[in-house]
């Protein structure tokens, strides 16, 4: 009997800490996908130091989130959100790489994948719709938002340079005609 009176005292083990630290990275990777336009899911198998750096950097010069992490992970911080539908993606060297903007992390993964063969696009989610690895490099092809809004503000500054040249002509005409009819006169 004193056996079973020392287990009752013998408190619950503690979750441990690498859980801790899963349940932790699962639910910041949550967050993180909540409010983003597109995720690409990638397979990096055998990148250098310097390659991985280098895709990171310009990840990072477009505004572009990248996760690497274990399948299971990502499988449970995908569940129950838009993008769900991208489980079927998660297997292998799995990375993500997402953004607000709906074209940007396709663009720098496609063009990343073009120079290096060990890495690859396997897929994406924009929104609730699935696309294969085509489809994405397809959405790669189109401008930004940060280049569409450049264009538009081209087209709108442009009519507006126009009309000052053109209501600017008249009086610098006016003027060289005053100013021959003055060398005239002298």
């Amino acid at each position: 009997m004193a056996t079973t009176a020392a287990k009752k005292e013998i408190p619950a083990h503690p979750p441990s800490t690498n859980r801790l630290a899963k349940e932790k990275l699962v639910e910041v990777l949550g967050k993180d996908l909540k409010d983003v336009e597109l995720v690409v899911v990638t397979h990096q198998l055998g990148l250098t130091a310097d390659e991985t750096l280098d895709l990171r950097r310009k990840l990072r010069a477009a505004n572009v989130g990248f996760k690497v992490g274990k399948n299971t992970l990502i499988k449970h911080a995908l569940k129950g959100s838009k993008i769900a539908a991208l489980e079927k993606f998660l297997h292998g060297p799995t990375a993500l790489a997402y953004s607000k903007d709906p074209v940007s992390a396709a663009k720098v993964t496609a063009e990343f994948a073009k120079k290096n063969d060990r890495f690859k696009v396997i897929g994406a989610a924009m929104g609730d719709q699935v696309l294969d690895a085509a489809q994405v490099k397809a959405l790669a092809s189109l401008p930004s938002l940060n280049e569409l809004r450049a264009k538009i503000v081209g087209l709108l500054v442009a009519p507006a340079t126009k009309i000052a040249g053109i209501l600017q002509a008249p009086a610098g005409q006016l003027a060289r005609v005053m100013s021959a009819r003055g060398r005239q006169a002298s």
